[in-house]
């Protein structure tokens, strides 16, 4: 009897064993399958990456001044008096040339305590007070940039200080428009030439970035002292270049 169960169960072991075995063959295959897929599409890159740039050459036509006031006194009601009087008649010299309120900015205002060293008591000892009032002044005609300068030094007198002057392109959107077509163009040009000589037809655009290069122009340090019945101060813009970079993908087809 022992030996009759043996046959009889033996063939079914086998079968559930090899059913057992297809099945994790066939999750296996499937699962490589899918890890392919994945992996093939992660590292799939098609198309022509150019970058091309466009540039304009423009001369500024706004000047900006930065100038004001510093006056020193004993009391910071003198300081500030002194101050005030010497702006009001700087102030009265930009308008009169032609700089409107609206190009007029404060951009600095300060009243400091001024110390000295004492040797012989070897502290620190109050020696006045200083008024700090400095503003932007926008010249919208930069061949008046001089003119400007001058008046505001007379009208200033000892008291007036000029920081620098920087220039700029008061309405820069005409100049960036024909940068950016320059720069297309440019990534254009070099796309055609990449698909030509790789031997493909360039497809249509299907990606494209531009950044933009804000024109740079150092500023000039003006010294505020001049000789009566002198030359009048020369200032002189120069140009500047506004540069516009683009990225642009292209399909293959």
């Amino acid at each position: 009897m022992e030996d009759k169960r043996i046959k009889m169960w033996k063939p079914k072991k086998l079968v559930l064993a090899g059913l057992a075995l297809l099945i994790g063959a066939m999750v296996f295959l499937v699962g490589c399958q899918a890890r392919t897929e994945v992996t093939g599409n992660s590292n799939q890159q098609t198309g022509i990456y150019v970058n091309g740039e466009g540039k304009v050459t423009v001369t500024p036509d706004v000047a900006t001044i930065q100038l004001g006031i510093q006056a020193k006194a004993a009391t910071v009601t003198d300081a500030q008096s002194q101050a005030a009087t010497a702006m009001a008649s700087l102030m009265a010299a930009l308008k009169a040339n032609g700089v409107a309120d609206k190009d007029i900015k404060t951009v600095n205002f300060s009243v400091q305590q001024i110390t000295r060293y004492d040797p012989s008591t070897q502290q620190q000892v109050n020696d006045g007070y200083m008024v700090v009032n400095t503003v932007n002044a926008k010249v919208r005609d930069v061949t008046k940039a001089g003119t400007v300068l001058d008046s505001a030094v007379a009208a200033g007198g000892d008291f007036v200080r000029v920081n620098n002057i920087t220039f700029s392109v008061d309405d820069p959107i005409l100049y960036y428009d024909q940068a950016r077509q320059k720069a297309v163009a440019d990534a254009q040009d070099k796309a055609k030439s990449l698909a030509e000589l790789a031997g493909v037809k360039l497809g249509n655009v299907i990606y494209i970035t531009e950044s933009n290069s804000s024109p740079v122009i150092p500023p000039i340090y003006a010294v505020a002292d001049k000789a009566a019945g002198s030359q009048a101060t020369s200032i002189s813009p120069g140009e500047t270049d506004i540069i516009i970079d683009v990225q642009i993908v292209y399909a293959i087809k």
